[in-house]
């Protein structure tokens, strides 16, 4: 029976919430865009960040593994666009058909990092992921004799924007009289795919699956004695978590044009286990959090560390690269002191580590 208020089941007031969420994120590209069209790039990059922290968060967040090589996926995923839409090996698939492949690919190569470190837990499996990802990277930078297929550190050029037909996301077109640049295409469609993302990783959490992945990362022998087959669970963690990362790839190459070993570095991982952590392992609306502040936070110190010296000492007294890093740095050992559990948990999550704390 619908009640009075609500619609479909759901409360008013929980609509009206999706209602402003939805506007806001309407209007944000061209709010940001005031302060140019830089800051709009920076919004993609953060909802790409947000594809990676969730993928990451099925691994570590839900079934408790940790992975920091979790960007060798990222790189699979950005390296197979680039093959298949760039005049690399003259290939121009549209990219409803490459990134679907890249993440199967993604997929494959999470399997094949899980299938090793079954037995493998704490700091040893960090270890082992960490040394994937850069056999990943030093792979794709050597990967240019006998046979040229990956270009080596020069990386591969001219790749193809996204595009439907004649509609292209890397130029600017005009649209029922408004008009539209490049990066604010790529905002709307960035979005589409978010929201995709965050239901699916929302079935995931709610299902079976979800809760086997829990129950192994609260105690696996426990787990394995209620009848959960570990080992293939934890093999679907990899594998579900990978495909996240190489979609996020082919849309990385897309929107960049320009893909080399460089951009998938230990640190680029290390910045999305940190989005997961510090929004709150295991909660998607957290980990979404942390992904958007790290995204940020080192982009507006990067613009307002120089003027703040400048204001204060009327010169530079510090490198503002070093300065930024270490504000940044700063920033995240006072919120792991302070918030523990991150700084959007969930509610079991915060009471574990409560109840941890607590003599």
């Amino acid at each position: 029976m619908k009640t009075k208020g609500n619609f479909m089941g759901i409360p008013g007031p929980a609509w009206l919430g999706v209602a402003l969420v939805a506007a806001a994120l309407l209007v944000l590209p061209y709010v940001a865009g005031m302060a140019g069209t830089a800051w709009v790039r920076i919004l993609n990059f953060a909802i790409l960040y947000v594809f990676l922290a969730l993928g990451l968060n099925i691994v570590v967040g839900f079934a408790g593994l940790l992975d920091l090589g979790y960007i060798a996926f990222y790189a699979v995923g950005a390296y197979l666009y680039a093959l298949l839409a760039s005049p690399h090996f003259d290939i121009h698939w549209p990219f409803w058909a490459i990134l679907p492949l890249g993440a199967a690919l993604a997929c494959v190569f999470g399997v094949l990092l899980g299938a090793p470190t079954l037995k493998l837990r704490g700091d040893y499996l960090a270890i082992v992921t960490l040394g994937f990802g850069e056999i990943i990277r030093i792979f794709l930078n050597n990967l240019n004799a006998p046979i040229n297929v990956t270009n080596g550190a020069q990386g591969i050029t001219l790749i193809d924007p996204l595009s439907v037909g004649e509609f292209k996301f890397s130029t600017t077109s005009t649209l029922f009289g408004l008009t539209i640049t490049g990066p604010q295409k790529y905002y709307y469609f960035l979005v589409v795919v978010a929201v995709l993302v965050v239901i699916l990783n929302l079935r995931l959490q709610n299902s079976r699956i979800g809760r086997a992945w829990e129950a192994i990362r609260e105690d696996e022998t426990a787990a394995r004695a209620i009848g959960i087959n570990t080992r293939n669970v934890k093999l679907l963690a990899f594998a579900m978590g990978a495909s996240f990362g190489g979609i996020a790839g082919g849309m990385f190459s897309a929107m960049q044009g320009f893909v080399s070993p460089e951009s998938f570095s230990l640190l680029e991982s290390i910045m999305v286990l940190s989005m997961v952590v510090l929004g709150g392992m295991g909660h998607i609306p957290g980990v979404i959090l942390g992904a958007v502040l790290l995204t940020f936070l080192p982009e507006v110190l990067r613009y307002g560390v120089e003027p703040a010296q400048r204001f204060l000492f009327g010169r530079s007294v510090i490198d503002p690269e070093s300065l930024r890093m270490l504000i940044f740095g700063l920033a995240l050992v006072l919120v792991m002191r302070f918030r523990p559990a991150g700084l959007w948990p969930s509610r079991l999550r915060k009471r574990e580590l409560t109840t941890e704390v607590t003599p």
